[in-house]
């Protein structure tokens, strides 16, 4: 560990004024740091120490300066009692004052909350906050500082209290000191699970604690004034500066370590650069100074052993194959470390250690992955040196170009002085006690020296300093790294140099492998066996060791492990054709696949030797076995011309390679060699096609003995291989089916022709079915056509939707789609999806089911109170009965079936209205509008001409309550009293009594007539009519009979009057529903087409000829349709007849405006269509064209805006167009 001044500045001493350093701060990222001197704030360039900025805003002098988080604000406080906040570009944009002058001023890290601090009280303020927060303490505040999370805030008081606040300023903690705390720093606890608070005091003592105010650890004593504290390098060391005029290091658990900083006068304040391992001080005579901090790496290496130094007290030993690690804790500055074998040595401030590991279990047990150490010997003294070196019984100190040995008892046994300064030491191993050392010197020597020698032994000479020197595993070559870079290898018995290779600096022999080295050059890592270059791979770092298959090499201050591949190594040597030391490479560790491409190179190139050698480190006993009876043929064909062809046709046999194994054979004319092995491998169409070619045996006959002879064996499997490479395709699907094997059996369908193998293709999809391996099947019944059989096997797994859509694709070929259509429909029913079993019912043409279904839904919909969805299938009833009429004229059982229908429909209206009254009554909130419910109500008590007994859970209660309580608020006294008379003669719910008789009460104070705006006008007769219809024939005017129409939202009369065209005689049908029913004069066809007419391009009658007039007319004074009402209201003046819907004739209806006219269409012929007039067009309405039923246009759209559908027949996709085809 060195440190050194980057740069330095003294302050002038300023008149009247002092240049004392009281505080300084960096900017977050450490580009710049801020100190408080004097009455200024000086701005400084934290890399070069040079002034950017010197702020005069304080009058007195400041005593306090901190950066924001973020570093775009600071802030500085003084003995004028202002705070100044700062922005970064040394600009005041605001100022705040206390009482007292301002000594510490603290920036929370997470957020912009200020804290400062004073004699008497300390404040909080953010700029989002108008005023500033201000706490009272009961000594002047000296120090603080917030923890890294900002909730807390620790204040030191000059009365030795330190007081720990929430980020609100409450207390939360109060520690005692015996003196004034005049430096605090917050460090993370090692465990990550709490915050530890570094106090110091002056009473010359150090102390920790945690967030909840318990000591940590014992008070450390010192001898100055501590004046700052600051936790250094994450928080793994501590920095402490006072009265002493220095700067010391410590660990985080207080020991000293060093000092780093020397001042000529108290240091006020020191601070890290935050990203970086320097620090900077501020002194009390104004200086100013930056110091780096170099922590160098300490460690060594022996094999596989590494240690290192962790934070300055700790050695840490590494074994890097088993990744196994002990910690020895010295407490104490580890300034050098050796390894040798079972000997660690380690060199403290005033001793050197040496440690060994300890006695193994059993006795002659490797110690090579044992890492337990003990002390062996402790050796006082300073013993400065640059480097230290261990054996098994000395330890050596190297000091410039002498070297030192030393006994563990600290005895000096010799001494050797060298011409030159020493650059590297190595121990090359040896007896114990006389282990040898490779030395490199400056002047590029390379010695070697025995500890029994007092001698060194010169090895070579070169020009420049030696940086790096290795030796081989058998003690015959060295390689050496010179300042030049150059990497020389060189045979230490001839002294000759082998070979060189440049841009290296570090080298290491392998310690298995004699001939093989690597070394590290440009952030690469290469390997080379003698001249051979191997392989390269990057790598940033210096080699220290290569054991085996693995490099050691260290990057930065850690060691790394790299794997080398020796496969690549093994690669290049089989390509050169080196068995040999290709074998020699695989022994230092390559995989299974390795070693057998070895092995079956090595019986390539005929080397058995090698071959049996890898073999047997595979254990292959088959291989072994081929090996030996290779060796047999070649002792068998050695005389023979083709020897060598047909031994390696055997090796490639061997190998699976049979295809080169037989061309091999008939290269050396032995075809029926290679017959041989294809009929051994049951290759049959190669063994025939070599039959054929050499004619030496008939294919057919082949095919034919090998399947009888697979039969007498039992073979199926080769048996049914030999009938499909015959043609017998059935005899080879019946063993096939017979055992099981239906993928072998699908491989050989997959060959067959369907139109001409159609037999066996139905006879392996029957197989499979039996097997339970349907979708095997299934492809089976869809390749041959077979739409039943496929339709049956959908049907069976039940597979509804495969099924559905092979019967919409072939329902020309299905006789009887209600098969597939009702359990399809059964099965939806239990799935809870009704709907799509109604959808299938529909389809199969099961109105009986349809209707039983509907009719249960209703039952269960009514019984649960699901009002809405009975109306919705009480409408789908009525739908599904008019469906299944579809002539025109209806028999009596028809006319039941329409009687039925239409009740079904007047169902579905009571239902939809009284789901409204029911949410008002029985939820606690409702969504609708007290007119819609005022009106529904209405509609209900019109509309139930019957009891209400017909109606299941329909409450004529709720009816009346919901009515009477909005006429109230609608202002429809004489309504409301007329209600509640009827609901205090009911049985009410307990809940309703006060209510109702409270209300009866006050409607007495209320005049007895209804709101005018509430009256339903009759638009057939213009007139207002009561709002209820007293006569029980429905929901229709009391006046002329005419059926109010609603808009099925807001339950509002709508303005249309109802027509048909003109007829000649009346259909008698009893039915209590007010349509009627009539055999057209006019047809519905032609009164549709006269509707839609324009009157700009109607045709108008002329003697001769038809034309058609574009030109403008008078205006006709008055409507004929108005006219048509007129002859109808004069006809029916004075006359009690019932209600009679207004015929109109060709002529009225060629004069109306298609625009204003909505026709209603039944499902049926049976029924005819009806017409409706919009009198007054500026209120826009919308017919929906599947439930019939009318709806303002904005309650419509608002409705399809939130549902995405008509609210009554719950159609996903209506339109204003389902009307009017020419809106």
């Amino acid at each position: 560990m060195q440190s050194s001044i980057v740069w330095t500045d003294e302050i002038p001493q300023r008149s009247n004024e002092s240049s004392c350093i009281n505080d300084l701060a960096f900017r977050p990222d450490g580009l710049k740091f801020i100190a408080a001197v004097g009455t200024r704030v000086l701005v400084y360039d934290a890399i070069d120490g040079s002034l950017l900025h010197s702020l005069k805003g304080h009058k007195g002098i400041v005593y306090t300066v901190d950066y924001a988080h973020d570093g775009k604000r600071f802030a500085s406080g003084g003995a004028d009692n202002v705070v100044i906040i700062w922005t970064d570009t040394a600009e005041g944009i605001l100022k705040y004052t206390h009482t007292d002058s301002i000594q510490k001023l603290a920036y929370n890290p997470q957020s912009q909350c200020l804290a400062s601090c004073t004699n008497s009280d300390f404040g909080l303020w953010a700029p989002e906050q108008k005023s500033v927060a201000k706490h009272k303490v009961v000594a002047k505040v000296l120090s603080a500082v917030w923890t890294h999370d900002g909730q807390y805030l620790a204040l030191g008081l000059l009365n030795g209290i330190i007081s720990v606040r929430d980020k609100d300023g409450a207390e939360k903690r109060l520690i005692e000191r015996t003196g004034p705390i005049w430096t605090l720093a917050w460090s993370c606890n090692p465990n990550g699970d709490a915050d530890i608070l570094a106090v110091g005091s002056w009473d010359q003592t150090l102390s920790f604690y945690s967030l909840h105010g318990t000591l940590e650890g014992k008070p450390r004593k010192l001898d100055f004034l501590p004046t700052s504290i600051q936790f250094f390098s994450k928080n793994k060391y501590l920095l402490i500066a006072g009265s002493n005029r220095k700067v010391g290091l410590y660990t985080k658990d207080s020991l000293f370590l060093a000092d780093i900083a020397q001042a000529t006068d108290w240091i006020w304040s020191v601070q890290a650069r935050p990203k970086s391992n320097c620090i900077i001080t501020g002194t009390e005579s104004g200086s100013i100074l930056m110091h780096s901090i170099q922590f160098g790496t300490v460690h060594g290496i022996y094999q596989e052993r590494y240690a290192f130094r962790e934070n300055m007290i700790d050695v840490i030993i590494h074994h890097l194959m088993t990744q196994q690690k002990v910690r020895i804790r010295t407490r104490d500055l580890v300034r050098k470390i050796s390894l040798y074998k079972d000997r660690l040595a380690v060199q403290v401030s005033d001793r050197i250690i040496i440690y060994e590991l300890a006695e193994r279990a059993v006795e002659n047990e490797p110690i090579e992955h044992d890492m337990q150490y003990r002390v062996k010997a402790r050796v006082p003294g300073d013993h400065p040196c640059s480097l230290l070196v261990v054996t098994s019984e000395h330890f050596i100190l190297c000091r410039k170009q002498k070297l030192q040995q030393f006994d563990f008892q600290g005895k000096r046994e010799r001494e050797w002085i060298l011409e030159a300064y020493i650059r590297y030491i190595r121990v090359t191993g040896g007896a114990s006690g006389k282990e040898g050392l490779l030395v490199g010197l400056k002047n590029g020597s390379v010695l070697q020296i025995f500890l029994g020698n007092p001698f060194p032994i010169p090895l070579i000479q070169q020009q420049h300093a030696i940086l790096c020197v290795d030796m081989s595993a058998a003690r015959d070559k060295l390689a050496v790294v010179d300042a030049q870079k150059t990497c020389s290898v060189y045979d230490l018995h001839s002294k000759e140099l082998l070979y060189q290779e440049d841009n290296a600096t570090s080298v290491a022999f392998n310690s298995e492998s004699d001939d093989m080295l690597c070394y590290a050059s440009d952030s690469y890592l290469h390997i080379k066996a003698g001249r051979l270059h191997l392989h390269s791979q990057r790598m940033r770092g210096f080699v220290v060791g290569f054991t085996s298959s693995k490099v050691f090499y260290l990057n930065a201050i850690s060691i790394h492990t790299m794997d080398i591949p020796p496969s690549a190594l093994l690669y290049r040597f089989m390509d050169s054709n080196d068995m040999q030391t290709a074998y020699n490479v695989a022994c230092l560790g390559i995989t299974q696949a390795d070693w057998r491409l070895l092995a079956w190179h090595a019986l390539q190139k005929m080397d058995f030797v090698i071959a049996q050698k890898a073999f047997t480190r595979l254990c292959d006993v088959r291989s072994l076995e081929a090996v030996a009876m290779l060796k047999e043929l070649q002792a068998e064909y050695h005389s023979e011309p083709h020897a060598r062809t047909i031994l390696h046709a055997e090796i490639q046999a061997y190998q699976g390679r049979f295809q080169h194994a037989a061309k091999l054979f008939a290269d050396a004319n032995e075809p029926q060699k290679a017959i041989q092995l294809f009929s051994e491998m049951r290759m049959w169409d190669q063994a025939k096609r070599f039959a054929g070619e050499s004619k030496l045996l008939d294919v057919k006959d082949l095919a034919e003995k090998q399947a009888i002879w697979a039969q007498e064996l039992q073979d199926w499997r080769a048996a049914a291989e030999l009938y499909v490479a015959s043609g017998n395709l059935t005899r080879a699907v019946d063993i096939m089916s017979e055992r099981g094997w239906f993928d072998e059996m699908m491989r050989v369908l997959s060959d067959c022709d369907i139109v001409r193998d159609r037999d066996v293709f139905a006879k392996c999809a029957e197989r499979l079915l039996q097997s339970k391996r349907f979708a095997l099947a299934k492809d089976l019944f869809m390749r041959i056509d077979d739409v039943d059989a496929l339709l049956r096997t959908h049907l069976r797994l039940e597979e509804w939707e495969e099924a559905i859509r092979v019967l919409e694709k072939h329902k020309d070929r299905i006789h009887n789609a209600q098969d597939v259509l009702v359990p399809y429909a059964e099965w939806l029913i239990v799935q809870d999806r009704f709907q799509d079993a109604l959808d299938a019912y529909t389809k199969a043409h099961r109105q009986d089911k349809c209707v039983h279904l509907l009719q249960q839904l209703v039952v269960n919909a009514v019984e649960e109170k699901r009002f809405r969805d009975a109306s919705y299938f009480h409408w789908r009833l009525a739908d599904q009965k008019l469906m299944a009429i579809q002539k025109e004229a209806t028999s009596e059982e028809e006319h039941a079936l329409i009687t039925s229908a239409m009740e079904h429909e007047t169902l579905s209206e009571i239902y939809f209205a009284y789901e409204m009254i029911f949410a008002f009554t029985n939820e606690p909130f409702t969504e609708y509008m007290p007119e819609s419910l005022f009106h529904a109500a209405i509609f209900l008590l019109n509309k139930a001409t019957k009891s209400m007994q017909q109606f299941p859970s329909v409450s004529l209660g709720n009816i009346l309550y919901t009515l009477g309580h909005y006429a109230i608020q609608l202002e429809a006294f004489k309504l409301a009293r007329h209600i509640f008379d009827r609901l205090l003669s009911l049985q009410l719910r307990p809940e309703w009594i006060l209510y109702v008789e409270i209300a009866s009460m006050t409607l007495e104070t209320k005049p007895f007539a209804d709101k005018e705006e509430l009256f339903p006008v009759d638009y057939r007769s213009s007139t207002t009519i009561p709002l209820l219809n007293t006569n029980g024939n429905g929901d229709v005017s009391s006046h002329s009979g005419h059926p109010f129409i609603r808009s099925f939202v807001s339950f509002e009369t709508l303005p249309l009057v109802e027509f048909k065209p003109q007829v000649r005689s009346p259909l008698n049908i009893s039915r209590s529903h007010s349509h009627s029913f009539f055999q057209p004069g006019i047809s519905d066809h032609d009164a549709e087409i006269y509707i839609h007419e324009f009157p700009e391009t109607r045709e108008e009658p002329s003697r001769d000829i038809n034309s058609i007039s574009f030109e403008e007319k008078e205006a006709i004074p008055i409507d004929l349709f108005e006219k048509a009402l007129q002859r109808q209201a004069i006809a029916s003046h004075g006359k009690r007849a019932s209600y009679r819907i207004l015929q109109l004739d060709q002529e009225t209806l060629r004069s109306l405006h298609p625009t204003d006219i909505f026709i209603i269409k039944y499902p049926t012929k049976a029924l005819p269509y009806r017409y409706f007039r919009n009198m007054i067009p500026e209120i826009h309405l919308i017919l929906c064209s599947h439930c019939r039923r009318f709806f303002h246009e904005e309650d419509f759209e608002l409705v399809l805006l939130q549902r995405g559908e008509c609210p009554c027949c719950r159609h996903t996709n209506p339109s204003k167009n389902d009307a009017l085809n020419l809106k």
